[in-house]
C-alpha cells in the first residue's frame, strides 16, 4: 500500500509543473502527503502561498485530515492569506485502490490582480465577497498558532475567563480541525493558551471520551 501511494505521488510531480506552466505566475499547485502533516508538501510549483517542498499543510488541509476517509473534495473556495492576498483554491483528495485518503492535489490562483475590479463590482451590486483568512506556510507551528488564536477570538475572552464547558468546546473544535493529528501539537497548544501540558492532555482526553 505504501508503494502504491508513493507511486501516485511521484506520478503527480510532472502534472504540477504542467498546470502551472499552463496558467502562469498567478497559479500554484501543491501535492500533499497526509501521512506527514508537519512536512506534507512533497511537490510544488508556483509561489502563491510562499511554501516549498517539506512545508506544512494549511488549515484547510488539517480539517480534511481530521475527517479522514469521509472527507470530500473542496472546490472553488476563496481564502485570504495573512498578507492580504486573495486566493481561489481547489483541494482534490488523493485515494488509493482501497478508497482511503492519503493526500491531496491543491490548485491555488492568486486573484490579487482582480481585487479592485471585484470591489468595484461588489460596490455597484451592493454585496460583499467574504473570504476567510487562512495561514499558509512551511512551519506547522505557525499554522497551529493561527488556528488556536482564531478560536480564542471567537470567544472574545481569555482562557482564564472561559467556563469548563467552553474550554472543552475549544479543545473539541481543535480536534475536529485536525490540530491534534500533528506531532508536538498538544505542547504547542498548551503554550499558546498559557496552560500546562498536563492540563491540555487532560482536556483532550476528556474531549475524546465524550465524543
Amino acid at each position: 500500500m505504501t508503494s502504491e501511494r508513493d507511486a501516485i505521488l511521484a506520478a503527480l510531480e510532472p502534472v504540477v509543473d504542467g498546470i502551472v506552466a499552463t496558467f502562469g505566475d498567478c497559479c500554484e499547485v501543491v501535492v500533499h502527503d497526509f501521512r506527514q502533516p508537519e512536512n506534507s508538501v512533497v511537490a510544488i510549483a508556483g509561489s502563491v502561498t510562499g511554501r516549498s517542498v517539506g512545508g506544512a499543510m494549511s488549515e484547510i488541509g488539517m480539517g480534511l485530515l481530521a475527517r479522514g476517509d469521509a472527507a470530500e473534495d473542496q472546490l472553488n473556495y476563496i481564502t485570504r492569506t495573512a498578507a492580504g492576498k486573495m486566493v481561489k483554491s481547489s483541494t482534490m483528495l488523493l485515494r488509493d485502490s482501497q478508497n482511503l485518503v492519503f493526500g491531496a492535489l491543491c490548485v491555488n490562483l492568486d486573484l490579487s490582480g482582480l481585487t479592485q475590479v471585484q470591489q468595484l463590482l461588489g460596490g455597484l451590486a451592493g454585496v460583499a465577497a467574504p473570504a476567510a483568512t487562512t495561514t499558509f506556510g512551511d512551519d506547522i507551528d505557525l499554522v497551529i498558532d493561527s488556528i488556536v488564536d482564531s478560536r480564542q477570538l471567537d470567544h472574545g475572552r481569555s482562557w482564564a475567563e472561559l467556563s469548563r464547558e467552553e474550554r472543552l468546546a475549544l479543545f473539541r473544535d481543535l480536534e475536529q480541525r485536525g490540530v491534534f493529528a500533528v506531532r508536538r501539537a498538544v505542547p504547542r497548544v498548551a503554550a499558546r493558551l498559557g496552560i500546562s501540558r498536563a492540563s491540555a492532555y487532560a482536556y483532550l482526553a476528556e474531549t475524546k471520551e465524550n465524543a
